[in-house]
């Protein structure tokens, strides 16, 4: 544990030309007085650490001093490549490695270019989940995590629309969509790959056996086939709508995106009013309902008469709540 500080803490030192007492306790969350027992025990090691004393005083390397324990172990290597998405390297419990990655490559670098992490963070940052809602992480994420990063198989408890189910897993990769964990797996027992919602998970046990993997397996193109098929597998009802050029433009925005892209091209000319007819795949007469009340009078159901009929009813409730 000691040792590992010592070598963070010389790590810090070379990638910075000076750090305060209170800074490096903050680094490695200790305290002022373990600083200066650990900078005392690099100087005997013969590490030329510098104490500069008073106010502006701090901690420095001096003699062009540099170490050579640079090198990325396999873990922090892995979590680099995810150190712009901070979030879901702390949820996968990652934050470490990917912490101890950046301040090796950082004390590699020239001196030039040791402040190229901070500008690069202060250009870029991703922001997963959507607006106005607060995402709790999976209990089970870290130990998912693990095994797909160790190729392990695992054995894990879900629940299904029927019942609760045991699966031996392959885990292939995560993904996290709109604030939502998932892994995408092959099923030992049946040879084919599917996706699972982590939070549906009650149990999981890593095994000590790892899986050969697929090296034609393609995460990205995996996950965009499977999401385009339960999007459209979800589209089981259809309405017939007149939209006006603005509820047109909005319509993508209000149901899904590709199907009212694909619907809007299909329909005619528009008519003498300026309208589209549309015909629009939606997932269900109550969700379309909700949907398309976001629209206002910019649309008009057409079809079906029941879902005409709720927006009737609106229409009726608008005008006697606001006096016309």
């Amino acid at each position: 544990m000691r040792a590992a500080r010592l070598i963070k803490m010389v790590l810090l030192l070379q990638s910075r030309p000076a750090m305060t007492a209170a800074e490096l306790a903050r680094e490695l969350e200790v305290s002022e007085r373990t600083v200066t027992r650990d900078a005392q025990a690099l100087s005997e090691a013969g590490v030329p650490v510098y104490a500069d004393r008073g106010r502006a005083g701090g901690y420095r390397l001096i003699g062009g001093y540099r170490t050579r324990l640079t090198g990325l172990a396999r873990s922090e290597a892995e979590a680099l490549f995810l150190s712009g998405v901070p979030g879901a390297l702390r949820e996968m419990g990652l934050e470490d490695a990917a912490s101890a990655a950046r301040l090796k490559v950082s004390a590699a670098l020239l001196p030039s270019l040791r402040d190229a992490s901070r500008t690069a963070a202060q250009r870029f940052h991703l922001d997963a989940p959507n607006w106005f809602t607060q995402p709790k992480a999976p209990e089970l994420l870290p130990a998912v995590a693990e095994a797909v990063w160790d190729d392990r198989l695992i054995t894990a408890r879900y629940l299904s629309r029927e019942a609760e189910v045991e699966r031996e897993l392959e885990p292939y990769g995560l993904v996290l969509k709109a604030g939502v964990w998932y892994v995408c797996a092959r099923v030992a027992r049946h040879d084919s790959f599917r996706v699972y919602r982590i939070d549906r998970f009650t149990a999981v046990e890593a095994s000590e056996d790892r899986f050969v993997r697929d090296e034609e397996f393609d995460l990205p193109g995996f996950w965009e086939e499977r999401a385009e098929q339960f999007a459209r597998s979800i589209l089981r009802a259809e309405v017939v709508v007149r939209l006006s050029a603005a509820g047109a433009r909005r319509l993508p925005y209000a149901v899904d995106p590709s199907s009212a892209r694909e619907a809007l091209a299909a329909a005619g000319a528009p008519d003498e009013d300026g309208r589209l007819t549309v015909t629009l795949p939606v997932e269900s007469e109550e969700v379309a309902h909700t949907q398309l009340a976001g629209l206002g009078p910019e649309v008009e159901v057409l079809a079906p008469p029941s879902l005409r009929a709720r927006f009737t009813d609106d229409a009726i409730r608008l005008g006697r709540l606001y006096g016309t």
